[in-house]
């Protein structure tokens, strides 16, 4: 027995396949109290119960519009309450009924960061993140825009009621890119900063959306942080500026550092990898690491030895290191374990590389399971890892992998 068994499926309806490069998320996932959220295309939402008869619970349809693309691209869900955030034209947040779907109240963050200034997603407010912590929800979003060479964000990060009433919000002219939080506090990394907002993390209080405390690697460039994880002792921070995993005290002190995937010469060639995920799982601090970049090119023939790699630090000391050989758009976590989805490697179209990892954060790999398409979003909880597949078609094959489907298993043991 390797620890994943009673496997099911469960359609979500199409979605035009990914493309060799597209990293962008289109799906969500959940878990909680024994059912399984899945968000998607339109922004409509499934629940399941894996292990009844039948299976679905309840289907939340979506607003298709004929000119517009949205989508639900995070979620949480803790009691009876499911927070879903959207890509799309409004940038929706929503409240549902975790036992029924029903929508308590839905707020279109447009409001905050502004309507887009191009048709593509790419330009779309961004739910980037959202929390339930007691009856606050928490959603952080951004929009992006170019002019010619000039780059901006828009952001703010926002508190609700249980009503859908704001209670507080943050602006930053900067780009967030996942949010924690727990019951005094709200942790949000910032990916891409400008000189109007230097912070890679801010912490802010739960109740206000008072700024407590400041970070940031003190890198040149407006690359910052990757993503942030609060534990009980403290905060752990991937960083994107110098490529290293952290782990700071509650004040935001330097606990200690480890070197992720820093520049190396890799065959002549100057390459790194960005660190884009982390969690705290029963003490041990696991990293998730990105593609390969390079200085001198935007496609490098070289691989940096840590790309795609599972990274887990106990007392700032390298425990174990995993190769996931595909690009992880996410991390989830409960109690030791640590669920790792792989999408394409979108440089070697590998198709092999389509998986979702199954990891005990002191003892490494437990199991991996393969996926026709790509693993696109993964939720861990309740004895049940759920992974959201996303069909693909690399561009120089023509042939279409996986479809839009929801898998889960039971975790044993």
């Amino acid at each position: 027995m390797d620890g994943l068994v009673d496997w099911r499926r469960h359609a979500l309806g199409d979605l035009t396949p990914a493309g060799s490069r597209h990293n962008w998320a289109r799906s969500a996932a959940a878990v909680d109290d024994g059912t399984v959220f899945a968000g998607g295309a339109d922004g409509a939402v499934t629940a399941v119960r894996p292990t009844a008869t039948p299976s679905e619970v309840w289907d939340a349809d979506g607003e298709a519009a004929a000119d517009t693309e949205r989508y639900a691209v995070s979620m949480a869900a803790r009691g009876d309450t499911l927070a879903v955030g959207e890509r799309g034209p409004a940038g929706r947040v929503a409240s549902l009924s975790a036992a029924t779907g029903d929508r308590r109240w839905t707020y279109e963050t447009v409001d905050d960061v502004g309507e887009a200034t191009d048709p593509s997603l790419l330009f779309q407010p961004y739910v980037v993140d959202v929390a339930v912590v007691g009856e606050t929800t928490v959603a952080a979003a951004r929009r992006y825009d170019r002019d010619g060479e000039e780059r901006s964000w828009s952001s703010v990060v926002l508190g609700f009621d249980p009503d859908g009433d704001v209670r507080w919000r943050y602006h930053a002219r900067a780009s967030p890119i996942a949010l924690d939080a727990d019951a005094g506090r709200v942790a949000v990394a910032y990916n891409r900063c400008t000189e109007a907002h230097v912070h890679g993390l801010v912490v802010l209080d739960a109740d206000t959306g008072e700024p407590t405390m400041f970070w940031d690697p003190g890198t040149a460039g407006d690359r910052r942080v990757g993503d942030v994880a609060l534990a009980p002792d403290g905060i752990a921070v991937a960083s994107h500026g110098d490529k290293h995993g952290y782990r700071l005290d509650a004040d935001g002190g330097e606990q200690w550092r480890v070197d992720l995937a820093s520049e190396q010469v890799v065959d002549g060639e100057t390459v790194y990898a960005y660190p884009n995920h982390v969690c705290d799982a029963d003490g041990v601090t696991v990293f998730v690491t990105g593609n390969t970049y390079a200085e001198s090119t935007r496609d490098p023939d070289a691989r940096h030895p840590r790309e795609h790699t599972v990274v887990a630090v106990a007392e700032g000391e390298v425990a174990w290191t995993h190769e996931v050989g595909g690009f992880a758009r996410g991390v989830s976590t409960a109690g030791s374990l640590v669920a790792v989805p792989a999408a394409q490697h979108f440089r070697d179209r590998d198709a092999e590389t389509h998986a979702v990892h199954l990891f005990d954060a002191r003892e490494g790999h437990r199991c991996s399971r393969s996926i026709p398409g790509i693993a696109s979003a993964v939720a861990l909880g309740d004895d049940t890892l759920a992974v959201v597949e996303e069909p693909v078609e690399y561009h120089d094959e023509g042939v279409t992998r996986g479809a839009h489907r929801l898998h889960t298993w039971q975790v044993d043991g």
